[in-house]
């Protein structure tokens, strides 16, 4: 199930996705490791039209985490 989420940085889509759900290898773009299959994390993208193509993968702390990263990294 797709949520809305507002955040300082604007509003994004979150989907859940438990382990049983993982089957891919995905790199996180918070801590730039993998997300193995097997390991729960998140999807999420910008909540405007034409969002769903910046869709990424997240370790879920890492998503919570995002809006405190320095300068020079983006934020999806």
């Amino acid at each position: 199930v797709d949520q809305v989420e507002e955040w300082p940085d604007g509003d994004w889509f979150v989907r859940r996705v438990t382990g049983a759900g993982a089957d891919k290898v995905y790199r996180c773009p918070g801590c730039d490791q993998e997300l193995r299959p097997g390991v729960p994390h998140l999807v999420s993208w910008p909540a405007w039209r034409g969002g769903e193509q910046e869709r990424r993968h997240w370790h879920t702390a890492c998503w919570r985490n995002r809006v405190r990263r320095g300068p020079g990294r983006t934020r999806y």
